[in-house]
């Protein structure tokens, strides 16, 4: 027997993100995943479900009013996920950018975080069971401009009162294997130490794909132990320092060495509980394409795909999870 499974564990339900257009049009450009959807995986025991969605289409103005229609639809997500008895992750999936500025920029000030948070915390800061998750891999900027960003967002929300669970991307798309590299500017493991969250209710979360180039974006696992060994570093640093971390993406495909790495990889995890909160796979949600490879949503046919049963062995059920 191994180590029992970490407190939250489940998936990116996907699509309120979808589209190049800014806000777009519901229903065609992008789509809020179901109860339903949601249903599917809280009844296979996952408790925890991740719902990425844009900036600009919550707040189509910075400093202004959450779009009313935008935030009711998120909201009967959130609720209904949590109603179930789930946690729900509200993903800002926006790259620190707002409409092609980065947050700290003149265009898009770090008044203006601050503000979508404190409006955020405001509207979900009185549930336990919904995390909030700052902002989806930040890239192109300073590690430096990303940390006050991000403390900037938890000041915000501190200040509302709320005690919501904070999850906490690194620069540079918040690799595990990447954590202690400089090639998109001072490491996270340096500069992450400086991310203040008065309430101390804080965890980074932490992207670990299998590819070769860490990307999610082949097939191709490099091995079956691949995505443990590269979460080592992060691992030591979180336990050096005193953090928490959360696998907030990770993925693979449906062939023996990946559903292997994605056992080994979530059994890393379940073994060093003490600095790890859980994880969330990607993905699932109602527009994935039937031939997306790490796509979690059930076949056609209604049969689980393959990658659900490495990832069962390491859940915690719906009753068991802890806030």
């Amino acid at each position: 027997m191994g180590a029992p499974p970490l407190p939250y564990t489940g998936v990116s339900l996907s699509g309120a993100e979808f589209g190049s257009k800014r806000p777009g049009i519901y229903g065609k450009d992008y789509i809020y995943p179901s109860l339903k959807d949601a249903s599917y995986f809280l009844e296979k025991g996952m408790n925890t479900l991740r719902v990425p969605f844009l900036w600009e289409r919550l707040q189509p103005e910075l400093e202004k009013d959450l779009d009313p229609a935008e935030i009711k639809r998120l909201r009967s997500l959130i609720e209904g996920i949590t109603a179930k008895g789930g946690y729900a992750i509200l993903d800002v999936h926006n790259y620190a950018k707002y409409r092609g500025s980065f947050i700290g920029s003149t265009e898009v000030p770090f008044t203006a975080f601050a503000d979508l948070w404190q409006r955020l915390a405001t509207e979900f800061g009185n549930d336990p069971h919904v995390f909030f998750g700052l902002m989806n891999e930040p890239h192109g900027l300073p590690t430096e401009q990303w940390r006050d960003a991000a403390n900037a967002g938890i000041q915000a929300i501190r200040k509302t009162g709320a005690k919501n669970l904070i999850l906490v991307c690194g620069n540079g798309f918040s690799g595990g294997h990447s954590w202690n590299s400089d090639w998109y500017g001072t490491p996270n493991a340096k500069v992450m130490l400086e991310i203040v969250d008065p309430a101390d209710h804080f965890a980074f979360e932490i992207h670990q794909y299998l590819d070769s180039n860490f990307s999610g974006s082949s097939p191709k696992p490099v091995s079956a132990t691949i995505g443990s060994e590269k979460l080592k570093g992060v691992t030591k640093w979180l336990h050096e320092h005193g953090k928490k971390g959360f696998l907030g993406e990770f993925g693979g495909a449906n062939d023996p060495v990946s559903l292997a790495a994605i056992d080994d990889q979530l059994g890393f995890l379940d073994d060093h509980a003490d600095v790890w909160l859980g994880w969330t796979w990607w993905a699932a949600g109602p527009w994935w394409g039937d031939d997306y490879f790490m796509l979690l949503r059930p076949a056609k046919d209604g049969q689980d795909r393959a990658q659900m049963a490495p990832l069962l062995k390491h859940v915690a059920p719906v009753s068991e999870g802890t806030h």
